[in-house]
């Protein structure tokens, strides 16, 4: 049975995207939810697509197009084809097949797609990697390095990690849940002006709006002494991993180690069960430049590479 592609159209197709994304997608997060990806609709030309086989949802893959290159989705960290546990490898490899064809067809030339890590991965879901080599001639665009945790096989932390939180341990520094980010959007925005001349991704309404959507998802833990925040890590939470999307520190919370004591917190004691604890990327310029000093302090906690990958090809 042939593949069918289709374009989303939001007034019809939101409710059963949603769905699928909820209780079939072997490969999604819920970052793939429309009450996610939706809320900075304005800034990209959505151009998400759902696959058939028959009747049959077996596929979604949101994407956004850009003059003639379509992407896997621009304002997404990962996309990519995201199937249902039935989807076997003929069928992911007759849904790039007639997915290429429908994005000729509308006009694209090349694609660059963005697969979901391994670590997010309900079940093992990378026949889509084979398509792109098989099938695509897809070549590496991007690898940009996340440090990974793996809770089967946890490292010990370094010493200077040890030392940070004995250090914030006397000082009486403590670690609670905060449902507002109103104290630690300031320490985050100064952190990356200074750092990097940028600001966060999303605003500190849009953070607040996504949290709203998605409160078992989007937990932000502080580090704090007396009433002030010294440091904030603010969590993805998905079922098999915790990803610290935002993490940050005022003067006062690196001079005594607060970073140390909160991610011991939610290394040993919060997530502890999660299959995976994901620090994020310490890489920049698509992966070509390593931040060395930002990696070795997610290594110090026992973090190894996991690599976040894209790729493009012609249509």
């Amino acid at each position: 049975m042939s593949i069918d592609i289709r374009r989303y159209e939001a007034s019809t197709d939101k409710d059963r995207w949603d769905e699928f994304i909820a209780t079939s997608a072997r490969n999604a997060t819920f970052l793939h939810c429309r009450g996610y990806m939706d809320y900075h609709s304005d800034r990209f030309n959505d151009m998400s697509l759902m696959a058939y086989k028959g009747t049959r949802l077996i596929g979604v893959i949101p994407g956004n197009c850009s003059g003639n290159t379509f992407h896997s989705h621009s304002g997404l960290t990962y996309g990519g084809l995201l199937t249902s546990p039935r989807a076997t490898m003929a069928d992911v490899a007759d849904t790039f097949s007639a997915l290429n064809r429908h994005l000729k067809d509308s006009g694209i030339k090349e694609v660059i797609y963005k697969p979901v890590p391994h670590i997010y991965h309900q079940c093992p879901s990378e026949e889509d990697l084979y398509a792109l080599f098989s099938q695509c001639g897809a070549s590496l665009e991007t690898r940009a390095v996340s440090s990974v945790i793996d809770s089967s096989h946890r490292l010990r932390f370094f010493d200077i990690r040890r030392s940070g939180i004995r250090k914030a341990t006397k000082a009486g520094v403590t670690i609670s849940e905060n449902t507002s980010f109103d104290d630690f959007w300031p320490i985050l925005s100064a952190n990356l002006m200074e750092r990097h001349g940028t600001v966060p991704v999303h605003t500190l309404a849009e953070i607040t709006l996504l949290r709203n959507r998605f409160p078992d998802n989007i937990r932000l833990f502080e580090a704090r002494l007396d009433s002030a925040c010294l440091a904030g890590v603010v969590m993805y939470v998905t079922p098999k991993v915790a990803h610290a999307q935002y993490i940050s520190a005022s003067h006062d919370g690196k001079s005594c180690g607060a970073l140390d004591l909160l991610f011991d917190y939610l290394i040993n004691n919060e997530f502890s069960f999660q299959d995976y604890f994901d620090f994020g990327i310490s890489t920049e310029q698509g992966g070509r430049l390593l931040n060395h000093s930002l990696i070795y302090q997610k290594e110090g906690f026992g973090a190894r590479a996991v690599c976040y990958d894209s790729y493009r090809y012609s249509v």
